[in-house]
């Protein structure tokens, strides 16, 4: 006995004689009694907790793909109408679903040192908030998902779906896991475009370039801004033009130099009449932004720590970083192994009214090009139509059937004290009209917001409040055309005389009026008339 327990705790003097058989029978003792605490241990553990990470990843009724504004308004959508559903989020971004309109807006203008670390921002009208829809308590953990009694939405963060099996309702992430599904959304949203002198540029010149989209691009941007003298916004549209106005207010405080650089004569001038993108690019300057118009890249090469912009004019621009604002490129990578339909002209997935691809497959945000009965086939690229088309899906994902016929708007603020909202088609390509009213304290993106208590504007309007407004009886302001001072008013666009898109300059929270004119498509003679509507001259 001495012997056996010395050899056992690994004493061996020698003099020890002990038999094969011996510990043969030690050995499978010891084993027995190992196996026995293993047992009573698993049997002690709940019941859904063992493997459980393989479990989430192997099934999720509803599987949404992305991430962003469309995923979470899905999310929110297929919960209020299947309240013990379980949501799976799969999105290749390491965030919670987030708002992207505060970084190209709000988020510059905090005076909190720390706001790239806590991404809270005060609105125009002063009230604080995050940029995430939900903070983290909201969510369950993806592990917890096929257990959790009453369901919830999960959010399996820094996954890629790179292969879609439509036949057996499953995915494939790039870890080679596979999830299937029962209802499946897609909501890839896009990819920032890049412009080819850069791509060709190499790899001083790529590190040294921001393709604006996600919470780091902001974090980094922000970061660049502070640490260098130059910086080159490449780009009139919307995001270029807002960007380049939140550094402008920076240049001032700091020295930076604010370049911002387009192919258009004026500032946005693919989307406003020529008379107004003049206007706003003159209001742009005085926000310290230096403004570089026609101009066409040719080339871009980095040269004595400077990144040199050759235009095809032959203007030379010196920049330390460049900000490529230049739109976006829908992301389809799943339609080829999903086997679906890519419109060739808007590009995006192509859906039918209730914004299905396929059976079991729904699509919606700027992945979803889709049928509009006023205007025909679209794709749009902006929150209100992330919101309400992935509200859409998520409520025909649990058996709705419903048609989108919501006329999406869009917003884009130029600071505080600028801004406008829109619907429809605006291009400038179209004949337009404009009426103009002289503006009052009131009329700005800040004031608006005071009176609506939102930052989000399209938060605040519903389709269901388009009514007929009481036309104002003050007479009708001038056209566009006689006056210089575009303070506030109507911009209205035409195909075959017939009002297809509405801009409301420093005109808020009216929005109902304009979509139920598109919705209506009726020709009208005197669009000053119309323009009473939107009671501008009141004030």
């Amino acid at each position: 006995g001495k012997n056996l327990v010395r050899f056992v705790h690994g004493g061996f003097d020698g003099n020890i004689r002990i038999c094969t058989d011996c510990v043969s029978l030690v050995f499978a003792y010891c084993l027995s009694l190992l196996l026995s605490c293993i047992v009573t241990f698993m049997q002690s553990l709940p019941a859904d907790s063992t493997s459980a990470s393989q479990k989430i990843l192997s099934h999720a009724p509803y599987l949404l793909i992305g991430g962003g504004t469309a995923s979470f308004a899905a999310a929110r959508s297929i919960r209020a109408r299947d309240p013990g559903a379980r949501v799976l989020i799969v999105t290749d971004e390491p965030d919670l679903p987030y708002m992207r309109p505060p970084l190209s807006k709000e988020l510059w203008f905090s005076d909190d040192p720390s706001v790239t670390e806590t991404l809270r921002f005060k609105q125009w009208n002063g009230k604080e908030r995050s940029i995430y829809f939900q903070p983290l308590s909201f969510y369950i953990h993806p592990e917890e998902l096929n257990s959790a009694e009453n369901g919830g939405v999960a959010v399996l963060t820094g996954k890629k779906v790179i292969h879609m099996d439509v036949r057996g309702n499953k995915v494939k992430l790039d870890d080679d896991t596979e999830i299937s599904y029962d209802k499946c959304l897609i909501a890839t949203g896009g990819v920032p475009r890049n412009i080819q002198a850069i791509e060709r540029a190499g790899e001083e010149v790529t590190k040294r370039t921001t393709l604006f989209r996600k919470i780091e691009d902001f974090k980094s941007l922000e970061k660049v801004s502070r640490n260098i003298k130059s910086i080159t916004i490449i780009g009139g549209g919307f995001l270029g033009s807002e960007l380049a106005c939140a550094l402008g207010r920076r240049s001032t405080e700091s020295g930076l130099e604010v370049i911002q650089m387009f192919p258009e004569k004026g500032n946005m001038g693919k989307v406003l009449p020529e008379y107004l993108s003049n206007w706003t690019t003159d209001k742009v300057k005085k926000e310290g932004v230096k403004i570089i118009s026609e101009a066409l890249v040719k080339s871009v090469s980095y040269r004595d720590d400077k990144l040199e912009i050759q235009l095809k004019d032959g203007r030379l621009v010196k920049t330390d970083h460049i900000v490529a604002a230049v739109g976006l490129e829908p992301n389809v990578d799943l339609a080829k192994s999903a086997g679906l339909e890519v419109d060739s002209d808007f590009g995006g997935f192509r859906v039918n009214a209730e914004l299905q691809a396929r059976s079991n497959i729904w699509v919606a945000g700027d992945a979803a090009c889709f049928y509009d009965i006023r205007l025909g086939r679209r794709r749009v690229e902006h929150h209100d139509h992330a919101v309400v088309s992935g509200r859409l899906a998520g409520e025909n994902m649990t058996g709705a059937s419903k048609p989108y016929w919501h006329q999406s708007m869009f917003w884009s603020d130029l600071g505080p004290d600028v801004g406008y909202e829109a619907i429809g088609i605006v291009d400038s390509s179209l004949p337009t009209v404009g009426v103009f009213a002289k503006a009052t304290a009131k009329d700005t993106p800040k004031a608006a917001t005071e009176q609506s208590g939102t930052g989000i504007r399209s938060e605040s309007e519903t389709e269901d409040t388009a009514i007929s407004p009481v036309a104002s009886s003050a007479p009708a302001p001038t056209v566009a055309e006689q006056k210089d001072n575009y303070g506030k008013g109507v911009i209205f666009y035409l195909r075959d005389k017939v009002v297809v898109g509405i801009i409301l300059w420093n005109v808020f929270n009216r929005m109902p009026v304009a979509r139920k004119i598109i919705k209506d498509g009726e020709e009208h003679a005197d669009l000053n008339e119309v323009a009473k509507l939107f009671n501008i001259h009141d004030d």
